[in-house]
This record gives C-alpha cells, structure tokens and sequence, in this order.
C-alpha cells in the first residue's frame, strides 16, 4: 500500500523534497528515488537508477538525458539548450562535471539522506542539492535515461520561469564562491571597453565637439563601472579566503 504524505499549504518543491527525506530518514530507509509526477520519468529506470547507490558506488544517482544511453523524447531545443547553460554555471560552482543539472529523477543512499541539507523552497533546489552533495563530499553519479516530453499535462513550471530561477541561483552561488571570476573578468572587459572607446575619442579630433564629450562620457562612465565591479570581485575573494583561512584555523573546518 502507498502512503500518501500531504502539506496543509503549499509549501513548493523545497518543502516536499524536505518532508520526503525526513520521512525516509525516520523509516531508516536504505535508498530513496525522486521522480516528477507529470509521467516524464520512466519508472521502469527506477532499478537502474538505484543499483549504484544499492551497490555502495554512489550516494547520490541522476537519471540524465545527457550520457550515452541517455535522451529526451521530443525534447524542444531552446530547452535543451537551457538546460546546457545552467548546467555550466552550475559545474562552475559546484566542479562536479555533471551533464544534466536539472533532471528530477533522482536516487540518494542513506548516508545522502544523513548528510545533505537545503534551504531553497523552489525548483533552484536541485542546484544547491548538487552543491551540498560536492560540499560533503559525497559521491555522485549518472545514469542514462529517456525522460519523455510528450506526455498530456506536463509540468506547471514554463521553461522561461523554470530556467530564470534557476539560472539566478546559480548565478548568485557563483559570484558567492567565485567573485573574481563573475564580477572581475566582465569588470576587465567593460574598463577595457572604455579604454578603447576613450583612445578612439582622443584620437579622433574631426569629430563635433559634442560627440567627444558624448564618446568621452560614454568612456569615463563605462570604464568606472569596470573599475568598480573588479573591485568588488577582488574584495569579496579576498573576504572569503580570509573566512575560510578562519574557519580552518578555529574551528578544523575546510
């Protein structure tokens, strides 16, 4: 018999996830496997999803559409394509070098169950799941399988809404633990436009005197923002190489 577990409000897909591995750690579960319940997932992937995590090689198992063996039947491409830059800024962050970031077929062991912990109440949970597996230094791996787009009443979630909050998390996460990377490198390339725009303007003396002051404005004002912007990305990556310096010198943590 099913055992359905039911929220008095809606409390998004954060919430379910958190109810569900409360539950299983309280049934001292050995594996638990996440599916969408819009029919995309195969169930019949279900034991091949969970035979690494029953085989003691993983803690935490993808079904992905994006390994060999894997596909998505009907999948649009302006989808695919999201899901590839997401999954991009996401291996940034996390360095995990998965191909499918956003697949909700999912499987995770009892030491998984243990271990992960998320805050986020929305569909950007299944990037800090990721970053929190790779923080704990668990193993994670995947699996192929072909996820259906085909399927009568799919999600609720639109590709647009879907992938911009995603992509905002994982774009917020980045800048967090690559600050130098988000903000100084486009810093650089916007002072190195303002240089170029500036060079031209000083060069270029046929030009009305308005259009200098317009070009030279133009320069100043973008080559500021760039200043600004490496700034920040040089402060904030120093902060949080003191704070990690801090963090193993007081309390052992790394």
């Amino acid at each position: 018999a099913a055992t359905v577990i039911r929220h008095r409000v809606n409390r998004g897909y954060g919430g379910a996830l958190k109810t569900l591995f409360l539950e299983a750690t309280n049934l001292d579960a050995d594996a638990l496997v996440l599916l969408d319940s819009d029919g995309q997932h195969e169930t019949g992937d279900i034991p091949k999803l969970l035979k690494p995590i029953l085989d003691g090689e993983a803690d935490f198992a993808i079904g992905s559409r994006f390994v060999d063996g894997g596909g998505g039947t009907d999948m649009p491409a302006y989808r695919r394509l999201g899901i590839k830059v997401i999954t991009a800024a996401s291996n940034l962050s996390s360095e995990l070098g998965i191909k499918d970031t956003q697949s909700g077929f999912r499987a995770f062991s009892r030491t998984a169950l243990e271990r992960l912990r998320f805050d986020s109440e929305g569909m950007e949970l299944s990037l800090e799941m990721l970053e929190d597996a790779h923080e704990k230094q668990l193993r994670v791996l995947e699996v192929p399988t072909v996820i259906r787009y085909d399927v009568p009443k799919g999600s609720n979630f639109t590709a647009v809404s879907h992938g911009f909050t995603v992509m905002t998390w994982a774009l917020l996460s980045l800048s967090q633990k690559k600050p130098l990377l988000v903000l100084g490198l486009p810093g650089f390339g916007l002072l190195a436009t303002g240089a170029a725009m500036g060079t031209r303007t000083a060069q270029d003396l046929t030009l009305q005197l308005d259009s200098i002051i317009g070009s030279g404005f133009s320069a100043v004002w973008i080559g500021l923002l760039g200043l600004s912007l490496m700034a920040t990305g040089l402060v904030l990556q120093s902060a949080q190489r003191f704070l990690r310096l801090l963090l193993v010198k007081e309390f052992g943590l790394d």
